[in-house]
């Protein structure tokens, strides 16, 4: 039910706005939201939610205060409304690592959705750390921003975070996929992207395969692997050896690779898929100065995210990209429609990864 608050009896259609005048003491004085609200013939605790709480307005009294700020020019001043309704004009994201490029882009992704709608994106970096992502929210929350988004991969994480009240605000995980009882969540379709991973590989003639995950408590490495060994199954490809790194780091590639140099010379391996692209970048490092090995021509190597690791590199990676901006775009809206509407029910929304072919698997033209 749409509820205003202020402004009783009837006032004039939207229509008539614009011919109605406010006086001023003196030319130069800034518009107030006591102008605005005098215009619109309602209470300037109506104005306010207006602002910042347009599902509390009734969609005539909102067309009526929209069209008084538009005849007046009027632009709110952002630090003094939040402390005026006791509410920031703002989304507060929480990423997991800012040196991976995936969460730049979905940082994007949320901005760009919020700036459409009038509100700011306040950021902190987790480093996947549990208690800095709980005290990253409770700061945004205790600033009284309109929302909440954070990006997890760990399941004891979500739950965490679930059972801690986070008040009427919205809340939405992204990059991972909830069970949409108690939140939204966005999530990429991690099976789909390990099985385009190892179609890929096969079709370019791969059949000896090394696959390298990582810790299997993490939801989408867990899920690339799934699907990268399920989709093995029906190729008659061969899964030659699996090789699990503690982080996602270029490092923990570069040292896996070097344990795997020795099968790739011998011709025991021929394709390896990584679950990470900083994970695959490491590994093509370890590799690539063997004066035995030629890649593509004798080793195929995937990753996965397209982040800066893939496409800013000597050996630029074939990976599977993940939209990230569109992620961050989803989640943002999730979050708009939740503050929108009492009805809101809460929403798993699956996003799908794209194969980007580079020199890493295809040798250039």
């Amino acid at each position: 039910m749409d509820v205003t608050q202020g402004g009783t009896g009837p006032a004039p259609g939207p229509e008539a706005v614009p011919r109605r005048r406010v006086r001023r003491t003196h030319a130069g004085d800034r518009v107030g939201i006591n102008d605005v609200a005098a215009l619109a013939g309602v209470s300037p605790g109506t104005v306010s939610n207006t602002l910042n709480h347009p599902d509390r307005v009734a969609p005539a009294t909102r067309e009526r205060v929209t069209a008084a700020i538009e005849a007046l020019s009027f632009v709110p001043h952002g630090p003094a409304r939040s402390l005026a309704v006791g509410s920031m004009q703002a989304l507060g994201l929480v990423v997991s690592d800012l040196s991976n490029s995936l969460f730049v882009d979905v940082a994007r992704g949320v901005e760009e959705y919020a700036g459409r709608h009038g509100a700011m994106v306040l950021m902190a970096n987790s480093d996947t750390d549990l208690d800095r992502e709980q005290q990253y929210l409770a700061a945004f929350e205790a600033a009284q921003t309109l929302g909440l988004l954070v990006t997890i991969n760990d399941a004891s994480h979500f739950e965490a975070i679930s059972a801690r009240p986070h008040g009427s605000r919205p809340l939405v995980f992204l990059n991972f996929r909830g069970d949409g009882r108690g939140r939204c969540s966005v999530h990429m379709d991690n099976r789909l992207g390990g099985r385009l991973a190892a179609r890929h590989l096969v079709e370019t003639g791969r059949r000896r395969l090394a696959l390298v995950g990582g810790p299997s408590h993490l939801q989408p490495v867990a899920e690339r692997c799934e699907g990268f060994a399920d989709e093995l199954r029906s190729t008659g490809a061969q899964l030659v050896v699996r090789r699990d790194v503690e982080q996602l780091h270029r490092a923990d590639g570069w040292r896996v690779g070097l344990e795997l140099l020795p099968l790739v010379e011998s011709g025991e391996i021929d394709g390896i898929f990584a679950v990470a692209d900083l994970v695959a970048s490491g590994i093509a490092q370890a590799i690539a100065p063997s004066a035995s090995v030629s890649i593509p021509d004798d080793l195929g190597i995937v990753g996965y995210d397209d982040n800066r690791a893939a496409w800013d590199s000597p050996l630029p990676l074939t990976t599977v990209r993940q939209p990230g901006a569109e992620m961050g775009a989803a989640g943002a809206g999730l979050v708009f429609e939740e503050i929108a509407s009492a009805e809101h029910e809460h929403t798993v929304v699956e996003l799908h990864p794209e194969l980007v072919v580079r020199r890493s698997t295809v040798a250039a033209p």
